[in-house]
């Protein structure tokens, strides 16, 4: 279809453009916050959390997770309850506190209930996440789900502020 002599360029047919940049810019690495999240075998609840950080806030974070007394791998049901989200979990694997012991975090997350090793964090967030480890499949899905509702809140309070 050709359109009418009198119309002019494109979708707009002459109207002016609206103001501002129509362009999204991602955010920028130097304002991404460095999270690390903590448990205690870093094979069940920081896994999870890690994965849905990444899943969910990766324009706003770069994520790490670590054990306190890491376990030799990620249990078959923890990556099967984060693939029934569609949360991918290649490259996670177990990994120790020394790991990470050189890095600096803005927020340290810790799910182990134990007190963390000092010089770690200033300050640390608390959550309450009971471990699944040896539990059911249902468990381990109502413990994803309460961690990923703590991730999305974590997510939301420093997107708003």
């Amino acid at each position: 279809m050709v359109p009418p002599r009198d119309v002019t360029g494109g979708i707009r047919r002459g109207r002016p453009r609206l103001r501002g940049d129509s362009t999204l810019k991602p955010r920028t690495a130097g304002l991404k916050k460095r999270v690390l999240f903590v448990c205690i075998g870093n094979a069940c609840r920081s896994q999870m959390a890690e994965a849905f950080a990444r899943a969910y806030g990766s324009d706003i974070f770069i994520v790490r997770s670590a054990g306190l007394a890491p376990a030799g791998m990620v249990p078959p049901l923890t990556r099967q309850v984060l693939n029934e989200k569609n949360i991918p979990t290649e490259g996670q694997f177990p990994k120790g506190i020394s790991v990470v012991a050189g890095e600096q975090f803005d927020i340290v997350v810790n799910l182990s209930g134990e007190p963390l090793p000092a010089g770690l964090a200033a300050d640390a967030i608390e959550w309450t996440v009971r471990d699944p480890i040896g539990e059911n499949e249902s468990v381990y899905r109502a413990v994803a789900a309460q961690i990923e509702g703590l991730v999305m809140r974590l997510i939301l309070e420093l997107r708003g502020g």
